[in-house]
């Protein structure tokens, strides 16, 4: 990671419709609580994503004070995901990146779909991408503020 270029970190699952949006949202609460938004640049998408955000995943970012209502999943080309230094796929992605001969570090965080789980369960995964967006960023910020 140069210091002339932001660190890359990207967010990704087939739909983007659930647990990538939902960490697109701590990581982006994340980057700038810890005042790295010149230095974290965020990306999300999906291999196929769908055509609205889940409404569970809606409900239970509404409850911790993110508004996902607007949000539409987008896809996201290896060409972005390959400019990266970090990925985080939620355990059902279709990638293609070659790990071994790319500098990206991806990480497989196997998150279940909250797509048509009760609302509890959503909020259990929520939490759960919560503590690992949060992990990340405290390597994130490591890396970047040695000091830190």
């Amino acid at each position: 990671m140069s210091d002339a270029e932001p660190v890359r970190v990207a967010f990704v699952c087939v739909q983007n419709a659930g647990r990538s949006q939902m960490s697109t949202a701590f990581a982006e609460a994340e980057r700038d609580a810890r005042g790295l938004t010149d230095i974290v640049e965020i990306l999300t998408g999906g291999t196929h994503p769908a055509d609205h955000v889940h409404e569970a995943v809606v409900t239970v970012m509404g409850e911790a004070g993110f508004d996902l209502s607007g949000n539409v999943p987008r896809e996201i080309a290896t060409e972005e995901l390959e400019s990266c230094d970090y990925v985080a796929t939620m355990g059902c992605s279709t990638l293609e990146l070659d790990a071994d001969a790319s500098e990206v570090d991806v990480r497989d965080w196997a998150l279940a779909d909250p797509d048509g789980r009760p609302l509890d369960e959503v909020r259990e995964i929520r939490d759960e991408v919560r503590a690992r967006v949060s992990a990340l960023f405290d390597e994130i910020e490591r890396e970047v503020l040695p000091s830190a």
